[in-house]
C-alpha cells in the first residue's frame, strides 16, 4: 500500500500535460480535535491519491491545513468525500484567484504537532474560542473606524508584496514571532481598540483572534476566509479593494495579483518589482525578490556566488550542496546578507 509520493516534480508536470486536464488549486483548514492524527493522515492519502490531489497538507490533534490542486473534474467528489467528516461538512474552500496546472507537482501529506506552530505551550489557550468572522464589506467599514487596528498576520516576505492599507506588519519570518510583539505594542489597548486581523486564508489570523481573546482583547475580529475569499467577494459584489499588490501563496506561483500596484522592490538594483523566485543555486534556495533584467544578469541567483555555483557542472553542484540544510534560511530574505536590501 502506497502512502507517500514516489513520482519526480518532471515526471508529475509531464503526466499533468499528457492529461490534458484542467486543475483548480485551492486551500481549507479546520481547527478541530482530532484524536488519531496519523490514521487521518493515511485516510486522507489514499482517497486522494485516487483523485489525483497534488498539494501540501498538515494534520495535527488541533486540526488540519491544506493547500493543494485537484482536476476540476473531481472537485464534487472530493467535496463529498470532505463532507464524510462532521468537522469538515460543507467546509469553505478558498479558490484560488488565478490558476496554474502545476501550482503542486506532488502530495504530501504530513503529521505535525500543530496546524500552525505558534510556540505556545499553555493548557488554557482555547483555539476554537476565535473572534468575530467578517465578509470583505463588513471588513472595509470597520478599517474606516478610527479605534480599529489592521493587524497583518503573515510574515515581511508576504506583507512586503501586498498588504490592506495602514496596516500593521511585523517584520517576522514567523508566525509564532508576532503574537508576542503584536501582543506587547498593544498591551494598553485591550479594551478601547478593535482588532481587526487578516492572513492569506485564514488559518492564521483565526488561531491569533483566540490568542488575543486569551491574552484579554474585548473586541476581536478577523477576516473571515483571508485575502483570497476577500478578493473573490470584492469581484463578485464590486466593491472597492483595500488591499493592494500581490497576495503570497505557499505553492509554485510565489503570489497572485490582486490589484495592479506594486509596492515592492527588486532586491539586487531597486527597480519597482513584485516577483518572487528561489535562488537558482539548490544549495542556497534563498526566497527573494527579482527583476527579469536582474534574474538574467544573475542566471536566476541572489548573489555572484551563487552565480558561479550554478555555472559549475550539475555533478560538481551536487557534491558542493551535499549534506546542507538550508531550511530555515530560505524565507529570511530581506535579513540576508547576499542582498541589496530596498525596503
Amino acid at each position: 500500500m502506497q502512502l507517500y509520493n514516489v513520482m519526480s516534480a518532471d515526471e508529475r508536470a509531464k503526466l499533468i500535460d499528457e492529461a490534458g486536464q484542467k486543475r483548480l488549486t485551492l486551500s481549507f483548514y479546520a481547527y478541530a480535535h482530532i484524536n488519531d492524527p496519523q490514521k487521518f493522515r493515511d485516510d486522507l492519502f489514499l482517497e486522494w491519491d485516487k483523485l489525483g490531489v497534488l498539494g501540501r497538507i498538515y494534520v495535527a490533534h488541533e486540526g488540519i491545513n491544506a493547500q493543494l490542486s485537484l482536476p476540476a473534474e473531481n472537485l464534487q467528489t472530493f467535496k463529498e468525500y470532505l463532507d464524510t467528516y462532521p468537522f469538515m461538512k460543507d467546509i469553505r474552500l478558498n479558490i484560488a484567484v488565478e490558476q496554474d496546472n502545476k501550482s503542486f507537482l506532488k502530495l504530501t501529506v504530513k503529521v505535525r504537532e500543530k496546524v500552525v506552530a505558534d510556540g505556545l505551550n499553555d493548557d488554557t489557550f482555547d483555539v476554537t474560542d476565535i473572534g468575530v468572522h467578517l465578509k470583505a464589506k463588513e471588513f472595509n467599514e470597520l478599517m474606516d473606524d478610527p479605534d480599529t487596528i489592521v493587524l497583518d498576520m503573515r510574515n515581511h516576505y508576504e506583507s512586503e508584496i501586498g498588504h490592506f492599507e495602514g496596516a500593521v506588519t511585523p517584520d517576522v519570518t514567523t508566525f509564532r514571532e508576532s503574537l508576542p510583539i503584536i501582543d506587547d505594542m498593544l498591551k494598553e489597548h485591550k479594551e478601547d481598540k478593535k482588532l481587526l486581523m487578516y492572513c492569506t486564508g485564514g488559518i492564521r489570523c483565526e488561531k491569533a483572534s483566540a490568542y488575543f481573546k486569551h491574552q484579554g482583547f474585548k473586541n476581536v475580529y478577523q477576516l473571515e476566509g483571508g485575502i483570497i475569499e476577500y478578493t473573490r467577494q470584492i469581484k463578485a459584489e464590486g466593491l472597492n479593494s483595500k488591499f493592494i499588490g500581490k497576495n503570497f501563496v505557499f505553492d509554485n506561483r510565489l503570489g497572485e495579483r490582486i490589484t495592479d500596484d506594486v509596492i515592492a522592490h527588486c532586491h539586487q538594483c531597486g527597480k519597482p518589482c513584485d516577483t518572487h523566485t528561489n535562488c537558482a543555486n539548490e544549495g542556497c534556495h534563498l526566497l527573494f525578490i527579482q527583476c527579469p533584467e536582474c534574474a538574467e544578469k544573475m542566471h536566476g541567483c541572489c548573489s555572484d556566488e551563487c552565480k558561479d555555483i550554478v555555472l559549475l557542472p550539475a555533478d560538481t553542484q551536487k557534491k558542493l550542496r551535499k549534506g546542507i540544510r538550508n531550511d530555515a534560511m530560505i524565507y529570511r530574505k530581506g535579513k540576508s546578507d547576499k542582498l541589496k536590501v530596498f525596503r
